[in-house]
């Protein structure tokens, strides 16, 4: 026996939409899910921070001063991190900031955020959010009835009239079935799946 996925509204065209119970049915895995979110937001980091140690600025070659008899410190160079002017200790360098996820545990992740959706009733199909033209007014129309303050669109395609009259929509997303983001969908009050990316989804994570 298979699940249902409800429909936007009455009136949208998709209807109840029967989905697998393997894929819309786990168990919500919150060590695996809060994995799988660090995961993406880490490999989002830019990691390109970088500062300069003593070796990487300028000058410095010569000793300020002769080692004894002077009354001050030692010194060797004017660009000891503890110089004006000089290195920095502990300099900052470029890095990765990717973690490894297997293929396997990406798949189980995603079902259980899905599975919790619908669980939450936070997940819907429709068939009629793809607006006919590229004014965000249709889409806002679509939309106002919808108390959710995150809208995810979830599509097999992004269509270029659901692209341009979302973006000017703060509180929308739209992202395609095969790049879904787990961030997203975490983050997302409710998400609307087009019937398409819904039997995409389930191909792939089956």
């Amino acid at each position: 026996m298979g699940l249902q996925i409800p429909a936007l509204n009455k009136q949208d065209t998709a209807g109840i939409v029967d989905v697998s119970e393997t894929v819309f049915g786990q168990s919500f895995n919150e060590t695996l899910v809060h994995q799988l979110v660090v995961r993406y937001m880490a490999g989002a980091r830019a990691g390109t921070k970088a500062q300069k140690t003593r070796s990487d600025v300028s000058g410095g070659g010569a000793k300020p001063w002769r080692q004894k008899g002077t009354g001050r410190a030692r010194a060797g160079t004017t660009r000891s991190p503890i110089w004006r002017t000089g290195g920095v200790a502990f300099a900052a360098r470029p890095r990765n900031y990717e973690q490894k996820l297997n293929k396997k545990m990406f798949r189980v992740g995603i079902r259980s955020i899905l599975s919790e959706l619908l669980r939450q009733d936070r997940l819907v199909v429709s068939s009629d959010i793809i607006p006919t033209t590229v004014k965000t007014k249709e889409l806002n129309a679509k939309l106002k009835l919808i108390d959710a303050k995150r809208i995810l669109i979830v599509v097999d395609s992004v269509d270029e009239n659901l692209a341009l009259a979302s973006r000017n929509i703060p509180y929308v997303e739209v992202i395609e079935a095969a790049n879904l983001s787990p961030v997203l969908l975490v983050a997302a009050d409710k998400v609307i799946a087009t019937p398409a990316a819904l039997k995409q989804l389930e191909e792939r994570l089956a």
